[in-house]
């Protein structure tokens, strides 16, 4: 038996609660339509007419966007990445030369100044090349050093780190350690203030572009001391600094080519000029820094539900079962309509979240968390019908296939490349908390002090009086709305009619806000610990803000003369396959096993069950769960590798 790991920090249930809220985003300045929907508001008005970008902002990326598919139709061996796992250094110096590392970067630092939408649309097209290289460039612009510095650091940081960002430096996001995951409180990794300088100590996990990485931003956590307010905090890090050795280079079982691995700070000196904002702002920094930064994945999940579709028609149209194509076979159509359907609509939600993002006029911290969650299940999803389609050639690697003579189609590549977007920058699990602490802020910021333990009776009562307030204006707003009139959204109708699914939406939305108020008027305090409930509330909160998104695209494409007859088609074969997954949602939030579930849970961990795992052998080796991640000197050799180095 392994034993167990050392010098974990400690940290209550309730210090962790604390530190997460802390960093949360706490104000609403902005309109939020996901915030609203939640709430059981159908604000329809905030996503229609579908905003759209300015002439300037798509010639430069239409521009770049030609570019950027010339290069990779000719420069990138997605195969060869994968069989050598590593990004070849002519491909980085290409993407370097093009400007592809400051796609995001204003201009007068170096940059290309794309949109959000632009470079969303860049990370699809290299991203269906090659995941491993949109991971590269996703994980350097969207969470590395020039999202943060764009957001929050000052003049003299700009002037020095952009300007290498856009042309010549990789940079890479170190938050996770061994053992801290998505519970930032228990972060170890110090920075000890020192002077004008602050010295960094720990150890970083799973650090995509950290293996190559010429710049990183590091979290570490300041002591609190005489003129340091201290917390977690960021730094801008120079990745050749003496004490940093990268341990080891990561391998998984997709995404071959990325550079993730293991680093190690001892006795790091970083200048305080370096720190990106004040102490303690890191988390907060991070965490607004992803309200944006999750919308690569979802970019590159539409990507690869666009490929999975070109892959499926083309396969079925040429594979014939029992006489005829197999893709009139009901089975194998239901999977493509599957498909193209949600393809749609991934396309839609990423375009409206990121066009959303450059005008800036609402909140879309929970419109870019819905993306990400969305997408990245199911883009799986799709990744899986295709190799179910392929059958026995889905399941053949590329490679394979082509030795045999046969057209190299990677589809369990694709599977396997996918998978990690459940996980990466928050997994489905913990985006499910996440959004549900946003979708009900309105609900805690009235009536939070009620189920609050620490709170005093007075302050319970204040905030009953409060919540009565509140509760007596919004509840009866819950029970009629324009999706009862049949005549509502009747500009949602030409051929095909999706007035009927906005319709639906509407009274969805007031159906999913009464299901929200009812949990918490059930369970109180205990609301927080019902993460089955709060996950099929965001899962229906999902499928609601898709399904807007795709009519919205597909009235959009209408009224500009593009496809607007078939994207009414691919919207009402969505909204109708979102609508049966929404009605057993619904079902499952009442009728589940969500107690006995809990009970088999304690019994596994009791030790109850182990007589079902006789009869195998564990083909594990031997070694701690989590490895020892003790701040000292390294005794690995460093593997660090910078492209052209």
């Amino acid at each position: 038996m392994s034993a167990p790991t050392e010098n974990r920090s400690t940290v209550t249930e309730r210090e962790a609660r604390q530190v997460a809220e802390a960093a949360r985003e706490r104000d609403w300045h902005k309109p939020s339509f996901a915030k609203e929907l939640f709430l059981g508001r159908f604000r329809l008005d905030l996503v229609h007419p579908h905003p759209m970008p300015g002439e300037q902002s798509v010639r430069r990326g239409e521009e770049f966007l030609a570019k950027l598919r010339a290069f990779c139709e000719a420069e990138i061996d997605s195969a060869r990445i994968e069989r050598e796992a590593r990004i070849p250094d002519e491909v980085v110096a290409g993407l370097k030369e093009l400007g592809a590392l400051g796609m995001k970067i204003d201009p007068k630092y170096g940059g290309l100044g794309l949109s959000q939408l632009y470079y969303n649309k860049a990370l699809a097209l290299v991203g269906s090349v090659s995941p491993a290289v949109g991971a590269l460039l996703s994980a350097h612009q969207s969470i590395g050093v020039p999202q943060p510095l764009k957001m929050f650091g000052t003049e003299e940081q700009k002037d020095a780190f952009l300007p290498r960002c856009a042309r010549s430096d990789i940079s890479a996001f170190l938050l996770t350690e061994p053992d801290v995951g998505s519970d930032p409180a228990r972060l170890a990794t110090t920075a000890v203030p020192d002077g004008d300088e602050y010295v960094l100590d720990g150890v970083k996990l799973w650090t995509t572009n950290g293996v190559v990485a010429d710049l990183l931003v590091v979290m570490a956590r300041v002591p609190k001391s005489e003129g340091h307010k201290g917390g977690i905090t960021a730094f801008v890090v120079e990745a050749g600094s003496e004490g940093i050795t990268v341990e080891h280079r990561n391998a998984f079982m997709g995404l071959r080519g990325i550079e993730n691995g293991v680093t190690r700070f001892h006795r790091v000196r970083v200048p305080a000029g370096h720190r990106i904002g004040p102490e303690g702002a890191g988390l907060k920094i991070a965490l607004t820094t992803l309200n944006t930064g999750r919308l690569s994945l979802p970019a590159m999940c539409a990507g690869a539900g666009k490929w999975c579709l070109k892959i499926a028609r083309e396969w079925s149209a040429e594979r014939e079962q029992w006489g005829k194509p197999l893709a009139l076979h009901e089975a194998v159509g239901a999977k493509i309509s599957f498909i193209a359907a949600t393809t749609f609509a991934l396309e839609a939600v990423l375009d409206l979240s990121s066009q959303m993002a450059d005008e800036d006029r609402n909140d879309i911290r929970i419109e870019a968390a819905l993306a990400k969650l969305y997408g990245s299940e199911m883009a799986w999803r799709m990744a899986d019908e295709l190799v179910q389609i392929r059958g026995g050639r889905g399941y053949e690697t590329a490679e394979s296939l082509k030795a045999r003579g046969e057209r190299a189609v990677p589809a369990e590549q694709m599977l396997r490349d996918l998978r990690i977007n459940r996980i990466f920058e928050g997994s489905t699990e913990i985006m499910h908390l996440l959004i549900a602490r946003e979708a009900v802020d309105a609900h805690l910021s009235v009536a939070g002090d009620l189920i609050d333990p620490a709170k005093s009776l007075p302050e319970k009562a204040k905030a009953g009086a409060q919540a009565g307030v509140f509760y007596a204006k919004w509840l009866p707003k819950l029970v009629a709305g324009p999706g009862q009139l049949p005549g509502s959204y009747g500009e949602f109708r030409h051929g095909v009619d999706l007035s009927t699914h906005l319709r639906y939406i509407e009274r969805t939305s007031r159906r999913l806000a009464r299901a929200t108020f009812y949990g918490m008027s059930r369970w109180q305090g205990r609301m927080e610990t019902k993460q089955g409930f709060l996950g099929r509330i965001v899962d229906i909160g999902a499928e609601l803000f898709a399904m807007s998104a795709a009519c919205v695209r597909a009235e959009r494409l209408r009224t500009r003369d593009e496809h607007g007859r078939e994207a009414y088609q691919l919207a009402d074969a969505f909204c109708r396959q979102a609508r049966v997954r929404v009605e057993e949602l619904f079902g499952r939030l009442w009728t589940n096993t969500d107690d006995l579930d809990r009970k088999v849970v304690k019994g596994v961990l009791g030790g109850a069950y182990t007589w079902l795992e006789e009869g195998i052998v564990d083909p594990s080796q031997d070694g701690p769960w989590i490895a020892d991640a003790t701040p000292g000197p390294s005794a690995h050799e460093n593997a660090r590798r910078p492209y052209g180095g």
